[in-house]
């Protein structure tokens, strides 16, 4: 690092430490900030600062590691880390090196403009990612034995992202890329937008909007090229679109990435909706091949289908074998059901899509079965082991996010029940540990740790070792795995209910706590790759509480405000089954409530140490539908107040969502055909019964469940009298992203509930710049 730099790095660290120091002496032993790595060119990879107490400042401004990704010896492996620091209000960007043998990292580079790492061959390059003006991207390469030293290869004129690379050959590299096209196929730069004299937009047919954003004329698209060094100097040359005069994108918006479509020496693979159906009302996707023979040209090749007949649902996944004469993807039978269970397919010729007239004539043989009665769990990402006789698929069960493989040398492949190769934690990454191993590095969190680093043999799975904990197993946050535990209890038919518990850190069992009962969204959604939701764990919404780390919803943030929390997986919950996941198709508040209120009374019989006399409720998205379904039956009485997030109202309210597949499916047709059991579950025909006080959260952004939800909530308590806040953010979506923003959720939320427990409040309010109006 350059001395200007580094100095420069150090006196914001020493203005942040200073400030954290100045909120522990004002506000007593609140917290000490976890920053980290960003004063030494080399050092320990992990957090160096203990808090003393786990409050949201710690939580927000904590290290955030990616994934690591190891080079071709299996010495060192390459990930980024940014870190938030609230008194300069500026966040952090590093990459880093980390030394797999004794887990000490190196600083690459500190520029905060940089991201996604790869390792370029193996001589020790990389190239990363870096913002350019004007919306560009640059292509950076640097060495980790020269650092300092970079060069950019290439500012492609747009914004770029998910860079794949594979070795065509010494010093020549196959590189994939994804970005938005324009319509004629070029990369997409809003720069380069005509001038327009009106802000009106036009539709023939849905969607308009999709997440946050108004749908635009632009779509996603993969292109592909070469690079090629000439002495010291890497060059790309010219980038083809591989969607180009097609109906296709991909990745699918709005979370795909890497986890849409992969790169061979031997050219493309990538789902993709089906362009013949309207995404608004279908899920069904398609898994496309294209041959690129010369990565210089343009495939005079179009992409080919392969058709399924029995699958007709979402797919992801795509994944070439270490050779790329394979390919594996998952999809799911049922098009608008995105909770289905997602199937492995296994192609075992790629070639043969090229080759055969009919590719429906490989259905049967490439669709690999889990019977029901061993293995119903869903995959969410497919893998193959580094010498391509395995596959390797991540998948929720019980509580955890477990890499489980399938072994392809069996004979009855097809009949193979899944073998776990991890336990406790969440898995959320999964790499090969070097060339002519099958040994896999693993990034995964788990309740107190938010990246661990650990090795795994396939052949000896009870004898993984750990590279690297960012926390060291909770230390750094004052956190313990004894404060994690589960209780299971009887559901509203004959099945148990699991749900996990987090105590306070200085929990014990003669005093009784105030229970915070936290309600999961989804309710059921498995759409996204496990691969894809690394990089963006924080911003998913769950389809059941894990044992996995979360900046937005973290059980210990409230468990450390005194509270023992407690995390059900109720009816609808994934990890637990396809039967329990479809149970809640057309019983919203049903079966889900009844689990629900089950779990409350085991609690109160069963858990001594718990005051469900002091007892609030908090849920988002689904959670938040379930805290207004409280409201208008009785379980809402037992508690002291509610939260709700972005929830649901009005169910007739849903037909302006984006996504209309998705209430479609959950409540039996849209809502001309199924009248009755839309109204059935809507929260609103019992706004008679409400009268417990709550704090409701809805933002500008939330296309999924428009605002004006929230409003009709508010308005409802305000007029009945009940005591209520209304809290938004005009630029955050169904969730809270922005530190700063997330800062002021956190404690308004907890000021709330603590208020109506006994509790102390949190923080005062109007050290945040809060603008309150009312």
């Amino acid at each position: 690092m350059a001395p200007s730099r580094l100095v420069s790095v150090s006196i914001i660290l020493a203005s942040c430490i200073a400030a954290l120091l100045y909120f522990s002496l004002r506000s007593g032993p609140r917290f000490w900030a976890s920053v980290t790595m960003q004063t030494v060119s080399s050092g320990p990879s992990e957090m160096t600062i203990q808090a003393n107490k786990f409050t949201p400042e710690v939580l927000l401004s904590a290290p955030r590691r990616s994934s690591a990704v190891p080079d071709a010896s299996g010495k060192l492996a390459v990930y980024t880390v940014s870190t938030y620091c609230f008194d300069s209000h500026e966040k952090t960007s590093e990459i880093r090196v980390i030394d797999i043998g004794n887990g000490r990292s190196t600083l690459i580079t500190d520029d905060k403009k940089i991201s996604e790492p790869n390792w370029l061959g193996d001589t020790g390059e990389l190239l990363w990612l870096r913002e350019g003006k004007k919306e560009t991207t640059e292509m950076v390469v640097g060495n980790v034995d020269k650092i300092g030293e970079t060069q950019v290869v290439k500012t492609p004129p747009g914004s770029i992202s998910n860079v794949k690379l594979k070795a065509l050959g010494p010093e020549r590299i196959a590189i994939a890329f994804t970005g938005k096209a324009w319509p004629n196929g070029t990369l997409y730069n809003k720069e380069h937008e005509p001038k327009r004299y009106t802000t009106a937009r036009l539709y023939d047919q849905t969607m308009v909007r999709h997440w946050d954003e108004y749908v635009t004329p632009q779509r996603n698209a993969i292109f592909y090229g070469v690079l090629e060094k000439s002495g010291k100097k890497w060059n790309l040359g010219h980038p083809w679109n591989a969607l180009e005069g097609t109906d296709l994108e991909s990745p699918i918006p709005t979370f795909g990435g890497k986890d849409h479509f992969d790169l061979s020496t031997g050219g493309l693979i990538f789902v993709a909706k089906d362009p013949v159906l309207n995404p608004a009302f279908n899920t069904k996707c398609n898994f496309y091949s294209l041959p690129i023979p010369n990565f210089f040209q343009k495939s005079t090749s179009k992409p080919r289908k392969l058709e399924l007949e029995t699958l007709q649902g979402a797919a992801t996944s795509p994944v070439f074998s270490p050779d790329g004469k394979s390919a594996a993807f998952l999809q799911m039978q049922q098009n608008g059901y995105e909770s289905d269970r997602n199937r492995v397919v296994h192609i075992p010729r790629i070639a043969d899509l090229q080759e055969r007239s009919d590719s429906s004539a490989l259905a049967k043989e490439l669709v690999i079965e889990e019977r029901d009665t061993e293995w119903d769990r869903s995959p969410s990402s497919v893998s193959f082991s580094p010498d391509g006789t395995m596959l390797l698929l991540v998948a929720e069960d019980q509580g955890d996010d477990v890499l489980f493989k399938i072994d392809l040398m069996t004979a009855a492949v097809e009949a193979q029940h899944p073998h776990a190769l991890t336990g406790s934690g969440a898995v959320s990454n999964v790499q090969p540990l070097k060339i002519g191993s099958n040994e896999l590095f693993i990034s995964s969190t788990n309740p107190i740790d938010n990246s661990v680093y650990t090795i795994v043999d396939p052949s000896q799975p009870a004898g993984a070792r750990t590279v690297s904990s960012n926390s060291r197993n909770g230390a750094s946050f004052d956190l313990s795995s004894e404060q994690i535990s589960e209780i299971w209890f009887k559901g509203a038919r004959a099945y148990q209910v699991h749900a996990l518990v987090v105590k306070p850190s200085n929990f014990s069992a003669d005093r009784r706590y105030p229970l915070a009962y936290l309600i999961h969204g989804g309710p059921q959604v498995r759409s996204i790759s496990t691969m894809f939701v690394y990089e963006f764990a924080d911003i998913i919404w769950q389809g059941a509480w894990t044992r996995s780390w979360s900046t937005r919803w973290n059980p210990a943030i409230f468990a450390e405000q005194g509270f023992v929390v407690v995390c059900p997986n109720p009816t609808g919950s994934t990890g637990y089954g396809q039967e329990f996941v479809d149970a809640i198709t057309e019983s919203w508040g049903g079966l889900p409530y009844e689990d629900l209120v089950n779990g409350f009374e085991h609690i109160k019989e069963h858990l001594p140490y718990v005051d469900t006399d002091r007892a609030v409720a908090l849920g988002a998205s689904y959670g938040g539908y379930m805290m207004n379904w409280f409201q208008g039956h009785p379980l809402g009485r037992a508690f002291k107040a509610l939260v709700c997030h972005d929830g649901v109202f009005s169910m007739a309210n849903q037909m302006a969502s984006d996504e209309q597949y998705f209430p479609n499916h959950d409540l039996g047709g849209p809502y001309w055909k199924s009248k009755d059991t839309w109204e059935k579950w809507s929260p609103a025909r019992f706004i008679g019964n409400w009268s417990t006080p709550m704090l409701v959260i809805h933002n500008e952004l939330d296309y999924r469940l428009p605002i004006s939800e929230g409003l009709a909530m508010f308005n409802v308590l305000q007029e009945r009298g009940i005591e209520s806040r209304f809290l938004t953010f005009s630029d955050e979506n169904h969730w809270v992203l922005k530190e700063e923003n997330s800062l002021v959720w956190h404690t308004v939320v907890l000021n709330w509930i603590n208020k109506f427990v006994g509790l102390p409040p949190y923080k005062d309010e109007e050290t945040l710049g809060i603008e309150t109006a009312g």
